[in-house]
């Protein structure tokens, strides 16, 4: 049996725990490494130039992951289409895959990178950037978008590979651009003094490595479909499905620039330098303890995909619900920890800063969350994978423009910042109760169609 029977074999019918651990450890350990990467950025910049330019790149830091977002766009799309491709047997649609998530990349690489370059200033003074804050956030963006094709390519073909259910690989590939950038960080910004800039190139200097490690894969044809890494396609059938199974995970991102439009609008209104400061590296920590959900998410991607192509619908249950169990218990030690010593983490980005009472518990009151985000983010992935990506995209659109928008524009003025992490808390504790009624619901309407495609088949034979 060739390796990628064995793979397929293993994800249809292999021990689910054992499954799981296979593609979830190299999967976290990635995503791990790329928040640590995140993380140690804004420490270098607290710590190597000054609080003034970590505010400045906070501010660039929404209209950066957008980049990522566009990569997911087409990534996980390609991932969702392919995973599903495996389980079904479909191999005609397996090799128009890549051409056609390359041309999904070209377009909304250029579509984004353009506009966002030529009104950086506006882009960074929306987000309400004056001054040097202004001034700093503009030179990161601009040249973050300069690599902006490496960044997306290279994130594009490394979700391709995680949707073959290949973990390992996918992570290793993804480690050679982190651990340049954090080795060239310290370099550029502290030993060659180019400050902010160099903290951008460095980023920049990563992902090419990260987006040339990707194209040697297909190139040297290690995939287990067959990949046409040199063609540009398209296939009117399978563009609308990458897009459309894209589209949750890049609305998502978008969404949440537009939270962080309204949050630093309200942090400059109504607060002061050091509150975006502190917001910025709270949201840091957050994202950081994410990390480990982002790795199972994506190690749930194949699971769920490719056994529900193969019609596997019990297990493909069976599988969500112990992911998110999984997710639970690797957060709650973190989430628990950084609770009870939350200055701990906080000095690493804000040394030279004296926390009062009231941030603490706003910092606090912000990770509440983290425990159930375990469930959000396995459904997420869960609903492209099972081809109704319609209802992430629903979810992401309401979280922002039916709650976040409204909450941080009124609570914030009315009763002060600190309410932009009460809030924050409570819009996300009320998705999670949306979010499980709606998986419960696609859980009984998947059952349902399973019954009668056997019932079907029974007739015909």
């Amino acid at each position: 049996m060739n390796l990628r029977k064995q793979q397929e074999e293993l994800i249809l019918s292999g021990n689910l725990k054992k499954v799981m651990w296979k593609l979830s450890l190299p999967a976290i350990m990635a995503m791990v490494l790329f928040g640590l990467n995140a993380f140690l950025d804004t420490v270098f910049v607290g710590q190597l130039i000054n609080e003034t330019a970590l505010s400045g790149v906070a501010l660039a830091y929404p209209f950066t992951s957008i980049m990522m977002a566009v990569g997911a766009l087409a990534g996980t799309g390609a991932a969702a289409v392919l995973s599903i491709a495996i389980g079904a047997q479909k191999m005609a649609v397996q090799e128009k895959i890549i051409g056609n998530a390359t041309l999904v990349m070209l377009v909304t690489t250029a579509l984004f990178s353009i506009p966002a370059y030529c009104f950086a200033d506006d882009l960074i003074a929306m987000m309400g950037g004056k001054g040097e804050i202004l001034q700093i956030g503009t030179t990161y963006l601009k040249i973050t978008i300069l690599g902006s094709f490496f960044w997306i390519y290279g994130l594009g073909l490394n979700f391709i590979v995680r949707g073959e259910g290949k973990m390992k690989e996918a992570a290793l590939m993804m480690s050679y651009g982190l651990i340049l950038n954090v080795i060239l960080n310290p370099i550029m910004i502290g030993v060659l003094k180019m400050g902010v800039a160099g903290a951008a190139w460095a980023t920049n200097i990563g992902m090419l490595l990260y987006c040339l490690v990707g194209y040697a894969y297909f190139k040297r044809g290690k995939a287990s479909f067959k990949a046409q890494i040199n063609q540009i396609r398209y296939d009117k059938q399978v563009i609308s499905s990458i897009i459309r199974n894209g589209l949750p995970g890049f609305i998502m991102s978008m969404m949440g620039l537009v939270q962080a439009i309204v949050v630093f609008n309200a942090l400059s209104n109504y607060g002061t330098e050091e509150d975006i400061a502190f917001f910025a590296s709270a949201n840091r920590i957050q994202l950081f303890l994410m990390t480990p959900l982002f790795g199972l998410m994506r190690a749930l991607q194949p699971v769920i995909g490719i056994n529900f192509g193969a019609n596997q619908i019990d297990r493909v249950k069976q599988s969500f619900w112990l992911f998110t169990r999984t997710g639970v218990y690797i957060i709650a030690p973190f989430w628990l920890l950084m609770t009870i010593f939350p200055d701990l983490a906080l000095k690493l980005m804000l040394p030279d800063r004296i926390f009062m009472t009231e941030e603490l518990l706003n910092f606090r009151v912000y990770m509440l969350v983290l425990p159930f985000l375990s469930l959000v983010f396995m459904a997420l992935t869960f609903f492209p994978a099972i081809n109704e990506g319609k209802y992430g995209s629903i979810i992401g659109l309401a979280r922002q423009v039916v709650f976040y928008v409204p909450v941080m524009l009124l609570l914030p003025r009315y009763f002060g910042i600190e309410w932009i992490y009460f809030g924050a808390t409570a819009i996300d504790l009320l998705l999670t109760i949306w979010i499980t009624a709606l998986v419960v619901r696609l859980f009984k309407k998947i059952e349902k169609s399973q019954k009668k495609k056997t019932q079907k088949a029974a007739i015909q034979t």
